[in-house]
C-alpha cells in the first residue's frame, strides 16, 4: 500500500518526537535535548536520548534508535505504512495510499467526517441528561446518582442520555451530516420494515468512548429500567476496533507511564468510580474479552505490570479462566525487555469494583491491585483450588490441570520452578512431575490481531556474524559520525560536500545517506536538520538509527568534521594503496605496469605521510 513521499514527510513534521515519545516516560531536559529511560528495556537511570532538532533518538543502553516512524514500529509492533497511517490519524492528515484510491480503506478526510458524528452525538445526548425534562431522562438522571456517578462526574466524563425515536438522526441532519455517514458511524440504522433511518440507541445512559488521544469514536449504553441487552455498544467501525481499544485509556495513560501500571476491568461505571477514588490508571475492555492486542496497547504505557481485576461473580470468574490464554513466553524472564508481567485478582464477596469501593473504600482496593498475583501463580492456584489434595485422586487430578497451565512455557525455568512448587503441594515426585512437564504440549494459539504471521526478525535464525578488524570498526564509526554531525549542522554538509561526494563509503548505508544529503542541499541549500533526516529515512528506512547512533558531542563541530573528514581521506589513499600493490604481483611480467603500480604506490605512501603530519598537527593545536 504505498504511500507518497509527500505525505510521509507531512506526517513526519507533524509529529513531535518528544511529545510522542514522552507519553510513555517522562522526559527532562538537559541543555538541547531531551533524556528519558528507554521504552525497550528495564533501567532506572535515563540513557535514551532524543534530538530535538534532527528529530532522532537513540538508546545508549540497548543500541534502539531511529526517527518517530521507528518508534511507532517497534513499540506498537507494526510495519512501516501503519505507522505512518496511525500518525496521520493522530494528527488528522488526510493521507492517500493505495488502498484507499482501491475503494478498501477509508480516507482520513472521511474518517475525519465520522469523527464530527461522534463529536457532535456525545454533545447531544450529554445536552439530553442535562437538560432534557422527561420522565426518560429524570430516570437516567436518578440511575447515574444511584450509582454514586452524579455532582461533576456526567460533566467531567461527558456521560450522556440517548432519547431514541429519531431525535439522534434529526438533529444530525439539521447540522449537515448524511445518512450514510451517521450509519457508519453507528449512531443510526436503517429500520428492517419501513426502511427508515433509525437512532440506533433509545432510553439509555450513554458512555461515550475515546481513543488514546482523546476523541470520541464509539458509544456504550445502558439500559435505563429492564431491557435486554443490558449493555449495547457500537459495532466496529473504521474508528472503533473493540479488540484494540479501552475505554478510559486517554485519561489512565499519564498515570500509567508515571506508574508503570495499568488496571483493566470490564465495566465502564467501574472505571468512573476508580478514577473517582484515585485509581486514576484504570481502564475497561469494550464488551470483550482483553485481547493480545490490549495487551499490546497496554504495555506500551505500562512497563511494569498490568493487573486484571476480575470480579467476584460468575462471569468474572470465567472471564478469568479465559485470561490463562495469554500465558506464553513474554512472561518469562527469558524474554527480556519484551516481558510482559501480567498480574490478576479477585475481588471478594461476589463485589465488583464500584460496589468494592463503596464498601470498603479507596485504600482496601489499591492494597487488593497492589497484592495482585503473577497470573501464572493465579492461575495454577485457581486449578489447585478445585480439587480435594486430602485425596489421592484429587492430588493426581490436580497435578494434571495446575501443569497445564505451564504447558505454552513448558521449556522456561520458570515453568519448571512452578513445576517443583505444583510437586510439593501435590506430593508427587520431582521427577515425574518434571517428566510430565516435558511431555505437555504447547496449545496452539492464533492472534488475529497479530500484524502478519511471518516470523519477526528477532525469531529468524541469524547467520554468524563476522568480527571485522579494529580498523574497519574505527573507519565505520567515523562514517557514521561525519553523517551525524552534517544532518545536524546542514551548514557543514555544504563545506564539505566534497568529501561527501568522494568519500569511498565501507558502509552501504553510509553511501545512500550521504547521496540524499547531498540531493537534498542541492535542491534545497536552507533544508532544515529534520528534512535531511527525513529524506535520508526514506532512501533508507535505517538512516534514521543510524544517524541518531552517530552524533558525539564536540565543543567544536567545525573542527570535529574537518578531522573526520581527514580520517577518510587517509582511508581512502590506504584502500588504494592496498588495491595496488594487490595487483603488482600480477604485473612482473609486464615492466611498464609493474612501474606505474610501483610509482603510484610510492608517491600515495608519501602523500599519506604528509596528510598525517599535518593532521597529527592539526589534532595537538586543537587539544
Amino acid at each position: 500500500m504505498a504511500i507518497s513521499d509527500e505525505d510521509i514527510q507531512k506526517v513526519r513534521e507533524a509529529s513531535d518526537l518528544v511529545t510522542i515519545m514522552g507519553e510513555r516516560s517522562p522526559v527532562k531536559q538537559r541543555g538541547r535535548d531531551f533524556w528519558l529511560c528507554c521504552p525497550f528495556h528495564n533501567e532506572k537511570t535515563p540513557s535514551c536520548k532524543i534530538d530535538p532538532a534532527l528529530q532522532l533518538w537513540h538508546c545508549f543502553g540497548c543500541g534502539e534508535g531511529g526517527d518517530v516512524f521507528a518508534y511507532i514500529m517497534k513499540s506498537q509492533d507494526v510495519t512501516f505504512p501503519e505507522a505512518v497511517r496511525y500518525l496521520a490519524e493522530r494528527a488528522h492528515i488526510d493521507i492517500a495510499d493505495d488502498a484507499a484510491r482501491a475503494g478498501h480503506g477509508m480516507g482520513q478526510g472521511q474518517k475525519a467526517r465520522l469523527r464530527a458524528v461522534c463529536a457532535e452525538t456525545a454533545a447531544f445526548y450529554h445536552n439530553q441528561l442535562m437538560r432534557g425534562n422527561s420522565p426518560q431522562a429524570d430516570a437516567a438522571r436518578t440511575y447515574l446518582s444511584g450509582r454514586g456517578l452524579g455532582g461533576d462526574i456526567p460533566n467531567k466524563w461527558q456521560l450522556g442520555f440517548a432519547p431514541g425515536r429519531g431525535e439522534l438522526v434529526r438533529h444530525l441532519a439539521a447540522m449537515g451530516f448524511k445518512p450514510e455517514e451517521m450509519i457508519q458511524a453507528n449512531v443510526a440504522l436503517v429500520g428492517q420494515g419501513d426502511r427508515k433511518l433509525r437512532d440506533r440507541f433509545y432510553n439509555r445512559v450513554m458512555f461515550p468512548i475515546h481513543d488514546e488521544q482523546g476523541e470520541c469514536v464509539a458509544f456504550g449504553g445502558r439500559v435505563i429500567g429492564t431491557g435486554e441487552p443490558k449493555y449495547l455498544n457500537s459495532q466496529e467501525t473504521p474508528l472503533f476496533h473493540k479488540g484494540r481499544m479501552l475505554y478510559a485509556l486517554d485519561k489512565a495513560k499519564a498515570t500509567m507511564a508515571s506508574t508503570g501500571v495499568a488496571v483493566v476491568s470490564e465495566g465502564y461505571t467501574d472505571v468512573i468510580a476508580m478514577h473517582e477514588a484515585g485509581v486514576t490508571n484504570a481502564v475497561a475492555t469494550l464488551g470483550t474479552s482483553l485481547t493480545r492486542q490490549h495487551i499490546r496497547v497496554l504495555s506500551r504505557h505500562a512497563r511494569n505490570r498490568i493487573v486484571y481485576l476480575f470480579d467476584g461473580d460468575a462471569a468474572g470468574q470465567r472471564a478469568a479462566d479465559r485470561a490463562l490464554q495469554f500465558i506464553d513466553a513474554t512472561m518469562t524472564p527469558e524474554a527480556g525487555a519484551s516481558r510482559i508481567d501480567l498480574f490478576a485478582v479477585t475481588l471478594p464477596d461476589n463485589l465488583d469494583p464500584a460496589e468494592f469501593l463503596t464498601a470498603h473504600g479507596a485504600d482496601e482496593l489499591k492494597a487488593l491491585i497492589d497484592s495482585a498475583q503473577p497470573l501464572l501463580k493465579y492461575g495454577i492456584d485457581r486449578r489447585l483450588a478445585k480439587w480435594d489434595l486430602a485425596r489421592a485422586e484429587g492430588r493426581a487430578g490436580a497435578l494434571s490441570d495446575a501443569l497445564s497451565v505451564l504447558a505454552p512455557i513448558k521449556d522456561s525455568l520458570l515453568a519448571k520452578d512452578y513445576a517443583r512448587q505444583i510437586a510439593s503441594v501435590t506430593r508427587a515426585r520431582e521427577d515425574d512431575v518434571m517428566a510430565q512437564l516435558a511431555a505437555l504440549k504447547p496449545p496452539r494459539t492464533f492472534d488475529e490481531d497479530a500484524p502478519g504471521s511471518a516470523q519477526t526478525a528477532a525469531q529468524q535464525p541469524q547467520a554468524p556474524r563476522r568480527r571485522l578488524p579494529q580498523a574497519e570498526v574505527n573507519r565505520r564509526k567515523f562514517e557514521r559520525q561525519l553523517l551525524a554531525l552534517c544532518a545536524a549542522r546542514p551548514d557543514l554538509a555544504l563545506a564539505h560536500a566534497d568529501t561527501l561526494a568522494s568519500t569511498q563509503w565501507h558502509d552501504s548505508l553510509c553511501a545512500t545517506v550521504s547521496a540524499s544529503m547531498l540531493q537534498t542541499l542541492s535542491d534545497n541549500p536552507g533544508a532544515s536538520p529534520a528534512q535531511i533526516v527525513g529524506a535520508a529515512t526514506l532512501a533508507d528506512a535505517r538512516a534514521g538509527n543510524l544517524l541518531s547512533r552517530g552524533v558525539p558531542d564536540a565543543s567544536d563541530p567545525a573542527q570535529l568534521v574537518v578531522f573526520l573528514s581527514e580520517e577518510l581521506v587517509i582511508g581512502d589513499m590506504e584502500d588504494t594503496i592496498a588495491a595496488y600493490r594487490a595487483q603488482m604481483p600480477a604485473a612482473q611480467n609486464d615492466p611498464e605496469t609493474y612501474k606505474l603500480l610501483f610509482e603510484s604506490v610510492a608517491a600515495l605512501q608519501q602523500q599519506v605521510v604528509n596528510l598525517r603530519q599535518t593532521h597529527a598537527q592539526g589534532v595537538a593545536s586543537a587539544s
